[in-house]
């Protein structure tokens, strides 16, 4: 490389990017047809080569990380986390409430994320949230989780005839 290039691994990522991006990697598995320019069009503002950049980095630190080189990172974010310094000002998924503050709106969950609540479910019990958050559905808060498993066993116990199809009737991971 040049002196006067200036790499892309430079570029910044803020803390919504990354999780797009992380979101991405899932819904685009490897073997999918055009698998990064789909990944890259969930980004805007961010170019194929800053994208597989970005991959070719995380893929680096995973190495590390498996290799023993690196201390697996111990994020401490929580349901309390202020994380408003590392997301972007006017975020995508927030609506303005009448009164002048921002409210993020609900985002439903998938079917692969409930297959892998059920998982984290059988893994780690009822009540871990935050164990089922941080190690099987990445992309959910603790909150989050608890809501959906509060949601998911209140619609266990209903009368399953008068009911709607949902989400939560999947009990098999």
């Amino acid at each position: 490389m040049s002196s006067n290039e200036t790499p892309s691994l430079q570029t910044q990522w803020s803390w919504y990017e990354n999780k797009t991006f992380e979101v991405a990697l899932t819904e685009y598995p490897e073997g999918t047809p055009n698998r990064w320019p789909l990944i890259t069009a969930k980004l805007s503002g961010k170019s194929l080569c800053q994208v597989l950049d970005h991959y070719r980095a995380l893929i680096h630190d995973l190495e590390l990380i498996d290799s023993g080189k690196v201390e697996t990172p111990n994020y401490r974010y929580d349901d309390n986390s202020d994380r408003s310094n590392m997301a972007p000002k006017q975020h995508p998924t927030t609506a303005r409430s009448g009164r002048g503050e921002e409210r993020r709106k609900s985002v439903p969950w998938t079917e692969k994320e409930h297959r892998l609540f059920l998982k984290g479910l059988a893994a780690y019990g009822k009540g871990d949230w935050k164990n089922i958050s941080r190690n099987s559905v990445v992309t959910k808060t603790s909150s989050q989780v608890a809501s959906h498993a509060q949601k998911f066993f209140n619609r266990r116990e209903q009368n399953k005839e008068s009911k709607r199809k949902s989400i939560h009737d999947i009990t098999d991971p």
